[in-house]
């Protein structure tokens, strides 16, 4: 499982099925602005607040913060509140996660949670998917 494929607002792009499917693969919202990022997916990332938000590049932060006074904002309660409903993940819980413990302890709980027998759970489809061909 790939560190940089926590995008700023808590989402691990390793779960996503934009990421792990084969046709017009997203490459992550940290990787999204690279050269050979789809054109579909560069325009959603220049619309992303969150990805775009100027207190976490003024701070030069990886991802939201409790440090932010606006934190959290309302765009990452809904997008928080969505996922938990939905797909039944917290982008929240991720973010606290990660500031309490770090990116690497957060990768080792994300493994362990999501990870089974050579195959990683996509949480949009709710299926595991092979990942011997995925970046880990």
């Amino acid at each position: 499982m790939n560190s940089n494929l926590i995008a700023a607002c808590g989402m691990n792009c390793n779960l996503c099925i934009s990421y792990l499917r084969d046709k017009n693969k997203c490459p992550g919202c940290r990787l999204m602005d690279l050269k050979n990022a789809g054109q579909s997916n560069k325009r959603y990332s220049k619309k992303c607040t969150i990805k775009n938000c100027n207190i976490i590049k003024k701070n030069n932060w990886k991802f939201c913060s409790p440090e932010c006074k606006r934190f959290p904002c309302q765009r990452l309660k809904n997008l928080d509140n969505r996922y938990k409903t939905k797909y039944g993940m917290s982008m929240l819980e991720n973010l606290d996660f990660i500031h309490k413990n770090g990116i690497g302890i957060f990768i080792e709980h994300e493994k362990e949670r999501w990870i089974k027998n050579d195959k990683i759970f996509c949480v949009h489809r709710k299926e595991y998917f092979d990942i011997k061909n995925k970046e880990e």
